[in-house]
């Protein structure tokens, strides 16, 4: 008998489930490329949040954006649903999808949901080792019947946002979840001044509710995920904090630095693009202005 994909009938429907956050909506993208590159007959859905189903519009690997309600899934009536979220809410989801197939990993809580429970990463991909979360989530494709292979870049796309700048855009997020992942505001302000004085010109992002009135200054924008996606897909480099956006960038290609305080660089840091990650092994206030600056330097981007 084959794999659970490889007996999946043809034009089958199939439900992926990635309730949030932002970093995980963006890394959960190669793992559907990776599906749909497997078995491109099979209709599509990713079930997400409304604040987050930016992240996915316009990628042609789905069929369908579905809001994470019980009755919007069972309208979709997959075949298999693949939960990788994780928490109680997406798991009484899927057992609510009238999936003949619910898969999930084994370590989720309430088990007893799935029928098909995906072991560790480490297992599925031969090794042991901190697995980041692109390979963490496109091994539950591997899983269920994609042959082992390369996991590729995150995708994002965007409309056009209009004429070119008239200097290259270089973005700054200074915005985290935490205070012990936000870089201190005055050397985000340093990189401005540096890549200002190189030419560029530097761009504030954050997110509608962020304040970015010590930075204006210079040019800043706030808004939705759609305008983000616009603003990054025509910068030509980043710097940030361990967040969102870094993910984003990240999935464009583009130069991406990373300032990391407590979290793990192996498994958040920036995937598939040139980057570096700059970390004091310990506070991120312990990271110096100089410390970005030579990473910058080492990406060969302007300083």
């Amino acid at each position: 008998m084959g794999s659970v994909l490889e007996c999946l009938p043809q034009d089958c429907r199939v439900a992926i489930l990635r309730l949030r956050s932002l970093g995980d909506c963006v890394l959960t993208t190669p793992a559907i490329d990776i599906l749909k590159r497997f078995r491109p007959d099979l209709r599509l859905a990713v079930v997400v949040e409304d604040r987050f189903r930016a992240v996915f519009e316009g990628n042609p690997d789905l069929d369908r954006i579905l809001r994470p309600e019980p009755a919007a899934l069972r309208t979709w009536r997959p075949r298999l649903c693949l939960n990788l979220h994780g928490g109680s809410r997406s798991a009484w989801l899927t057992a609510l999808s009238g999936a003949r197939h619910r898969a999930g990993f084994a370590h989720f809580r309430r088990r007893f949901v799935y029928n098909l429970r995906i072991p560790r990463a480490q297992e599925i991909l031969g090794m042991e080792r901190v697995v980041h979360t692109a390979e963490h989530l496109a091994s539950a494709m591997f899983h269920l019947g994609v042959p082992l292979g390369e996991i590729p870049r995150a995708k994002l796309f965007s409309e056009p946002g209009g004429d070119a700048p008239p200097r290259p855009l270089a973005i700054l997020h200074p915005f985290a979840a935490t205070p012990q992942k936000t870089w201190p505001r005055e050397r985000f302000l340093a990189i401005a001044e540096h890549w200002k004085q190189s030419g560029l010109e530097p761009v504030f992002i954050g997110a509608a509710g962020d304040d970015l009135s010590p930075f204006s200054s210079y040019r800043t924008a706030s808004g939705t995920l759609s305008e983000t996606k616009r603003l990054l897909k025509a910068a030509s480099l980043f710097v940030g904090n361990d967040s969102g956006p870094a993910h984003m960038a990240a999935a464009f290609g583009l130069p991406v630095v990373v300032i990391f305080g407590d979290s793990d660089p192996a498994i958040w840091g920036p995937w598939r693009t040139a980057s570096a990650v700059v970390t004091s092994g310990g506070s991120i206030a312990r990271v110096e202005v100089e410390q970005v600056i030579g990473a910058l330097s080492r990406l060969r981007v302007p300083a």
